[in-house]
Protein backbone atom coordinates (compact mmCIF):
# COMPACT_ATOMS: atom_id res chain seq x y z
CA UNK A 1 0.00 0.00 0.00
CA UNK A 2 1.46 3.33 -1.05
CA UNK A 3 0.57 6.65 0.38
CA UNK A 4 0.45 9.80 -1.67
CA UNK A 5 1.27 13.10 -0.07
CA UNK A 6 -0.22 16.10 -1.81
CA UNK A 7 1.17 19.49 -0.91
CA UNK A 8 -0.50 22.66 -2.09
CA UNK A 9 0.52 26.18 -1.33
CA UNK A 10 -2.06 28.85 -0.61
CA UNK A 11 -2.63 31.37 -3.36
CA UNK A 12 -2.02 35.03 -2.58
CA UNK A 13 -5.05 36.95 -1.45
CA UNK A 14 -5.48 40.58 -2.38
CA UNK A 15 -7.72 42.93 -0.47
CA UNK A 16 -8.14 45.87 -2.82
CA UNK A 17 -9.29 49.13 -1.37
CA UNK A 18 -11.02 51.61 -3.62
CA UNK A 19 -9.50 54.61 -1.88
CA UNK A 20 -6.78 56.59 -3.59
CA UNK A 21 -5.83 58.18 -0.28
CA UNK A 22 -3.61 57.01 2.54
CA UNK A 23 -5.50 54.82 5.01
CA UNK A 24 -4.24 56.91 7.93
CA UNK A 25 -2.71 60.31 8.40
CA UNK A 26 0.97 60.92 8.82
CA UNK A 27 0.55 61.79 12.50
CA UNK A 28 -2.05 59.13 13.40
CA UNK A 29 0.24 57.40 15.87
CA UNK A 30 -2.68 56.47 18.11
CA UNK A 31 -3.83 54.01 15.42
CA UNK A 32 -0.98 51.70 16.45
CA UNK A 33 0.73 52.95 19.61
CA UNK A 34 3.19 50.04 20.10
CA UNK A 35 4.42 50.36 16.53
CA UNK A 36 4.90 54.12 16.85
CA UNK A 37 6.76 53.66 20.15
CA UNK A 38 9.06 51.18 18.41
CA UNK A 39 9.68 53.73 15.63
CA UNK A 40 10.34 56.50 18.16
CA UNK A 41 12.74 54.56 20.38
CA UNK A 42 14.55 52.54 17.71
CA UNK A 43 13.85 54.14 14.34
CA UNK A 44 16.66 52.37 12.38
CA UNK A 45 15.38 48.95 13.50
CA UNK A 46 11.78 49.90 12.72
CA UNK A 47 12.65 51.19 9.25
CA UNK A 48 14.63 48.03 8.45
CA UNK A 49 11.77 45.79 9.62
CA UNK A 50 9.22 47.74 7.59
CA UNK A 51 11.47 47.64 4.53
CA UNK A 52 11.77 43.86 4.81
CA UNK A 53 8.00 43.45 5.22
CA UNK A 54 7.50 45.53 2.09
CA UNK A 55 9.79 43.22 0.12
CA UNK A 56 12.88 45.40 -0.07
CA UNK A 57 16.36 44.78 1.31
CA UNK A 58 16.45 44.58 5.09
CA UNK A 59 19.34 47.03 5.53
CA UNK A 60 18.28 49.52 2.84
CA UNK A 61 17.16 52.20 5.35
CA UNK A 62 20.55 52.10 7.05
CA UNK A 63 21.99 53.99 4.07
CA UNK A 64 20.29 57.08 5.49
CA UNK A 65 22.23 56.76 8.75
CA UNK A 66 25.54 56.18 7.02
CA UNK A 67 25.06 59.46 5.15
CA UNK A 68 24.78 57.98 1.66
CA UNK A 69 21.17 58.69 0.81
CA UNK A 70 19.68 60.84 3.52
CA UNK A 71 15.99 61.27 2.59
CA UNK A 72 16.20 59.31 -0.67
CA UNK A 73 15.43 55.90 0.84
CA UNK A 74 12.36 57.14 2.71
CA UNK A 75 11.17 59.05 -0.35
CA UNK A 76 11.68 56.11 -2.70
CA UNK A 77 9.80 53.74 -0.38
CA UNK A 78 6.92 56.21 -0.13
CA UNK A 79 6.78 56.71 -3.91
CA UNK A 80 6.92 52.94 -4.47
CA UNK A 81 4.11 52.38 -1.99
CA UNK A 82 1.96 55.07 -3.59
CA UNK A 83 2.47 53.40 -6.97
CA UNK A 84 1.75 49.89 -5.67
CA UNK A 85 -1.45 50.86 -3.89
CA UNK A 86 -2.66 53.55 -6.29
CA UNK A 87 -2.46 56.38 -3.76
CA UNK A 88 -2.56 59.93 -5.08
CA UNK A 89 0.32 62.26 -4.39
CA UNK A 90 3.40 63.90 -5.86
CA UNK A 91 7.10 63.20 -5.66
CA UNK A 92 7.65 66.79 -4.53
CA UNK A 93 5.37 66.26 -1.54
CA UNK A 94 7.07 62.94 -0.75
CA UNK A 95 10.47 64.63 -0.87
CA UNK A 96 9.47 67.43 1.51
CA UNK A 97 7.83 65.04 3.97
CA UNK A 98 10.81 62.66 3.83
CA UNK A 99 13.20 65.43 4.84
CA UNK A 100 11.27 66.47 7.93
CA UNK A 101 9.12 63.61 9.23
CA UNK A 102 10.95 60.32 8.66
CA UNK A 103 9.65 58.27 11.63
CA UNK A 104 6.07 59.47 11.09
CA UNK A 105 6.23 58.50 7.40
CA UNK A 106 7.61 55.04 8.14
CA UNK A 107 4.81 54.47 10.67
CA UNK A 108 2.25 55.60 8.10
CA UNK A 109 3.72 53.26 5.48
CA UNK A 110 3.69 50.35 7.93
CA UNK A 111 0.04 50.98 8.82
CA UNK A 112 -0.82 51.20 5.12
CA UNK A 113 0.78 47.82 4.38
CA UNK A 114 -1.24 46.22 7.15
CA UNK A 115 -4.49 47.83 5.97
CA UNK A 116 -4.02 46.93 2.31
CA UNK A 117 -3.20 43.27 3.08
CA UNK A 118 -1.41 42.70 -0.22
CA UNK A 119 1.41 40.22 0.42
CA UNK A 120 4.60 40.35 -1.56
CA UNK A 121 4.97 37.30 -3.80
CA UNK A 122 8.45 36.67 -5.14
CA UNK A 123 8.55 34.41 -8.17
CA UNK A 124 11.74 32.81 -9.38
CA UNK A 125 12.20 30.65 -12.43
CA UNK A 126 15.11 28.32 -12.87
CA UNK A 127 16.28 28.32 -16.50
CA UNK A 128 18.23 25.05 -16.38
Amino acid sequence: MTQTLVVTQPLPVMDIQDSQEWGSGMCDCCDNVPECCFAYWCFPCFACTTSREYGEALCLPLAEYLGFAFPAVTMSMRVSMRQRYGIRGTMCNDCVLSCFCGPCLWCQMSREMKKRKIPVVLVSKNFS
